[in-house]
C-alpha cells in the first residue's frame, strides 16, 4: 500500500504506519472483506493482470521492467511474473513490516522490494503497475505519487492504474467490511483520468471489471463487453508517457 508522498519525495506518513500495524493480518483482513464478493483475494489479482496482459498484447507491448507501486506484502508479484514475464521487477512500499513479507515470501534474483523512499526513480521502467494505492494517499499528496511514478518511467513507459469504484455499491459494501480501507478516500474514474492526465500522461483507455460476485458467476462470459460501462468493482486507467 502507498501513504503520504509530497510533489518532491516519497514519505511514510500515516499510511506507513497504519500497513505497519496491519501486515501480519493484512491477508485475514482483507479477505474478511472480500468474503461478501465469495471471492478470495487470488481471483482479483489474477485477473486484473489478465486483463492488462490482454491490453498490453494488442498494443504489441512486452515490458521488461516492471514498477509495482505500493506494492505491499507482495501478493499481487507472482501473477505479474507468470502473465508479462519481465526481466525485472521491482516493489516498492511505505511499510517496512509489509516489505520484509513480501522480501521472506517472493523475493527472487528477478524480483526485489525497496522502501519508497529508497528506490530513485530514472526513468528506466517499462510498466507502473499500481493496484489499489491512491485511495490511501491524501488528496493533497497525490499529484506527488504521480511526479514520482512519471519520474520513473522511460518515455513511452505506461502507467496501470487500478483503483475501486465508488460507483459500484458492492465496492463500498467491501471497503466498508476493510478495517484499513473504511476511511480511505476513493476515486471516481473521472477523477482518477484528470488526476494521470494532470501528470502529462496520455491515457490509453480505461477499463471496468468484477461485475458479478461469485453467486453469479454463470454471467461472467459476459464480462469482456462490459469492459466499458463504468459500473464494475474495480477500473483500470492505462496511460503512456510522453517522450521527452
Amino acid at each position: 500500500m502507498s501513504g503520504g508522498l509530497s510533489s518532491t519525495e516519497v514519505t511514510a506518513g500515516r499510511a506507513g504506519a497504519l500497513f505497519d500495524g496491519v501486515a501480519a493480518e493484512y491477508d485475514a483482513a482483507l479477505q474478511e472483506g472480500l468474503a461478501a464478493t465469495g471471492e478470495a483475494k487470488e481471483y482479483f489479482a489474477r485477473e486484473r493482470v489478465a486483463l492488462l496482459a490482454r491490453r498490453l498484447a494488442e498494443l504489441g507491448v512486452r515490458p521488461q521492467t516492471v514498477l509495482d507501486f505500493g506494492c505491499g506484502t507482495g501478493s499481487g508479484v507472482p501473477f505479474l511474473l507468470d502473465a508479462l514475464a519481465p526481466r525485472e521487477l521491482v516493489g516498492v512500499d511505505v511499510s517496512t513490516a509489509s516489505l520484509a513479507i513480501a522480501r521472506a515470501t517472493h523475493g527472487s534474483d528477478r524480483v526485489r522490494f525497496v522502501a519508497i523512499d529508497a528506490f530513485v526513480p530514472t526513468g528506466t521502467i517499462d510498466l507502473v503497475f499500481c493496484n489499489g494505492v491512491f485511495h490511501h494517499i491524501p488528496i493533497a499528496e497525490r499529484r506527488g505519487a504521480l511526479a514520482y511514478i512519471v519520474r520513473a518511467l522511460r518515455p513511452g513507459g505506461l502507467l496501470a492504474l487500478w483503483e475501486n469504484n465508488p460507483w459500484n455499491p458492492g465496492t463500498r459494501y467491501v471497503m466498508s467490511r476493510i478495517s484499513f480501507d473504511r476511511d480511505a478516500i476513493t476515486l471516481t474514474p473521472l477523477e482518477a483520468r484528470r488526476l494521470v492526465r494532470s501528470a502529462g500522461l496520455d491515457i490509453l483507455r480505461t477499463d471496468f471489471r468484477f461485475y458479478f460476485p461469485h453467486a453469479l458467476r454463470a454471467l461472467r462470459w459476459i464480462e469482456p463487453a462490459l469492459t466499458r460501462v463504468p459500473l464494475g468493482g474495480q477500473y483500470q486507467v492505462l496511460a503512456r508517457a510522453r517522450g521527452r
